[in-house]
């Protein structure tokens, strides 16, 4: 087996790991909100993930790649010995899926985006020096870390808020969630066909000029709101709320009766008015301990407070849906790009600006992004959806819907973004709307580390495979 062929072997499985580890972290943050509200649950969010992602990535993932992903590093410096670009891209796959599999075991949710630019640029810095890179594009990367998660938290924050205020501070609930609902009906359904005809679709070269994209979302938006009208006056109030029996901690099913031996104790020598009181609470004490060990009975939300719930339930799942579809016709590229630039320089012996990918190249790469959604996409669904801050269905579709508002507002503009960085804003707008005290401060500065973190580790780990690569092979 010659040299040629090894690494071509080597470029399809550290691809194939690629998308396996943008399917375990990056995938998990479309549906990570549904599945921290209750709207889906694991199983499912992964199973309408896995459709929608391997849609999108095999049906409208990019066709043909840029030879250097985002355009990061100066192609010229590989026209005299192109074998260089194929170590370092190899290499780049492998530093990109093994720090996105460290991020995922510890359910950080980083840019497989950022993973993947940090480590081209690592091995063409190293390669051609500090002015091989586009420190611009650098530096607009650095930018998204700021503007993603800012915009998408301002929306959500405001969105919640707005809810919160129009429905649940009502004196019906249910009536005014009837009244708004077609009209987020039409919001959502505008917001993500221009999400789609911006972004998800643009590798079909279906992305239409902005006047015929906002004609188009306008009418689907309305007839989508028209129907939702009448299926929402369907929907009747829960006949009462969920009840719960509540158990108490090991601890305390233990430590009551300890307390009692030694109140017993200290009542028996006492005397007067202060064994009287000390009876009294002895008394309360049994009661409660008869409490703890059967469990209490408790109403875990109200009727009204339920039915409006399974309203957003259904908005929720449609904005993940949305995400996800776009995000696998977009980010499979970050596994099958430098795969497919592998490929082509391997069969040519040339440097080409734009690589073609072929359609086995992205199946492989809708394959991977599908297993590792399923293997260890629970990790960071759970960091998103449940460890930032408690999450329902409003909750959940105010943050899912500001992302796409993001996303689109971002496309644009031309703003650098990330989808990562937009929901995990998105998230804490929410919870920021409910006060500082909804935040679990420590996750989120986890988060925000592996961030900053993200390109060095990649351009660090690119530069030693590559350095290995060519000592093999070159």
């Amino acid at each position: 087996m010659d040299s040629g062929t090894i690494l071509l072997i080597l470029g399809i499985v550290f691809g194939f790991y690629m998308a396996w580890s943008v399917g375990a972290n990056d995938v998990a943050n479309a549906m990570g909100t549904s599945v921290g509200s209750g709207a889906l649950t694991i199983k499912r969010a992964v199973i309408i993930a896995a459709v929608l992602e391997f849609s999108g990535a095999f049906f409208v993932g990019t066709h043909v790649s840029e030879t250097i992903r985002k355009g990061i590093v100066n192609p010229a410096l590989f026209q005299s010995d192109p074998m260089i670009l194929v170590y370092g891209m190899i290499g780049a796959l492998l530093a990109a899926a093994i720090w996105l599999q460290v991020a995922s075991y510890f359910g950080w949710p980083v840019s497989t985006t950022h993973s993947i630019v940090g480590s081209v640029l690592g091995f063409g810095v190293f390669v051609g020096g500090m002015e091989a890179a586009d420190w611009g594009k650098v530096g607009s990367i650095v930018a998204s870390w700021v503007v993603s998660p800012l915009l998408s938290g301002t929306i959500a924050y405001i969105i919640f808020t707005w809810l919160r205020r129009t429905i649940y501070d009502s004196d019906e609930p249910i009536v005014a969630a009837k009244r708004v609902t077609p009209f987020l009906t039409f919001m959502v359904f505008l917001v993500l066909t221009l999400a789609m005809v911006f972004k998800g679709l643009k590798n079909l070269k279906l992305n239409l000029d902005f006047g015929h994209a906002i004609v188009i979302a306008f009418i689907v938006g309305g007839v989508a709101a028209f129907i939702s009208y009448f299926l929402v006056q369907r929907i009747r109030p829960l006949t009462k709320a969920e009840v719960v029996v509540e158990k108490q901690p090991l601890p305390v099913i233990k430590g009551i009766p300890r307390v009692l031996q030694n109140l017993e104790k200290v009542s028996r020598e006492s005397r007067g008015e202060i064994r009287l009181r000390l009876e009294n609470v002895i008394k309360d004490l049994r009661l409660i301990q008869k409490d703890v060990e059967t469990g209490t009975e408790i109403e875990r939300g109200s009727s009204e407070y339920k039915t409006v719930q399974r309203i957003f339930v259904y908005l929720q799942v449609l904005s993940a849906g949305f995400v996800a579809f776009a995000h696998g016709a977009n980010d499979v590229a970050n596994a099958v790009g430098p795969l497919a630039a592998v490929i082509t320089i391997l069969k040519t012996q040339q440097i080409a600006m734009k690589a073609p990918v072929p359609l086995w190249v992205l199946g492989l790469g809708g394959v991977g992004i599908v297993i590792g959604l399923a293997t260890w996409g629970w990790r960071v669904m759970i960091t998103i959806g449940k460890k930032i801050t408690e999450l329902t269905p409003t909750r959940g579709f105010s943050a899912e819907f500001s992302a796409a508002c993001t996303i689109v507002l971002a496309s644009k503009l031309g703003l650098p973004i990330s989808t990562t960085h937009t929901l995990v804003g998105a998230v804490l707008g929410v919870g920021l709307a409910r006060g500082i005290g909804a935040l679990n401060l420590r996750v989120v500065t986890d988060i925000v580390i592996s961030w900053i973190i993200t390109i060095p580790v990649g351009a660090v780990g690119a530069i030693v495979f590559y350095y290995i690569l060519k000592m093999i092979f070159g």
